[in-house]
């Protein structure tokens, strides 16, 4: 039985919580919002770029990347970051391009109904990261074609970063 707090995700098909069921649907707004009409090696270097130079203003110890399955297309390790930051890239990355989504929603989902894939052995957790920093890219009639990550800050404040550029790069290029 389910309480008033309660709502049914119909994606996953588990009852989750109210603020979950939010959480969940304000990530995928995010998603649906942040559509390209086209993503060529030219747009991974502006927009990681763009990302770059926010976390140097903000003074964040970040590694950023922007890459295709098999090609990375921007890289930049700040001041601070660590080795540590190209795995949980490698990752978080992995399981964007593998899902389709934000890490930061399918984190979400799964918590919401208590799943915990690599225990399942769907996804190992040597391979995929279950936190946020990873948004696809998807290109309006063709679907996801990259995925931009950030590491270094909260799995939030990650996705919160490349959501922000995300916007403000998709913003921009309207007006030109």
């Amino acid at each position: 039985m389910t309480s008033p707090r309660d709502a049914h995700d119909a994606t996953t098909g588990v009852t989750v919580d109210q603020s979950e069921h939010a959480r969940i649907d304000e990530l995928r707004r995010q998603e649906d919002e942040l559509v390209f009409t086209a993503f060529e090696h030219a747009d991974a270097w502006r927009l990681g770029t763009m990302i770059t130079e926010r976390a140097l203003e903000s003074g964040f110890a970040v590694a950023v990347d922007i890459r295709r399955p098999g090609l990375i297309l921007f890289r930049a390790a700040l001041a601070g970051t660590t080795a540590d930051q190209e795995e949980w890239i490698r990752r978080k990355s992995a399981l964007t391009l593998r899902l389709e989504s934000s890490s930061a929603l399918a984190a979400a989902r799964f918590a919401a109904g208590g799943i915990d894939p690599a225990a399942m052995g769907w996804l190992d957790a040597a391979t995929y990261a279950l936190a946020g920093g990873s948004v696809p890219v998807r290109v309006r009639g063709a679907g996801v074609v990259a995925a931009v990550t950030v590491s270094g800050l909260s799995s939030d404040d990650d996705h919160d970063l490349v959501v922000e550029c995300m916007r403000r790069y998709l913003r921009d290029a309207h007006v030109r």
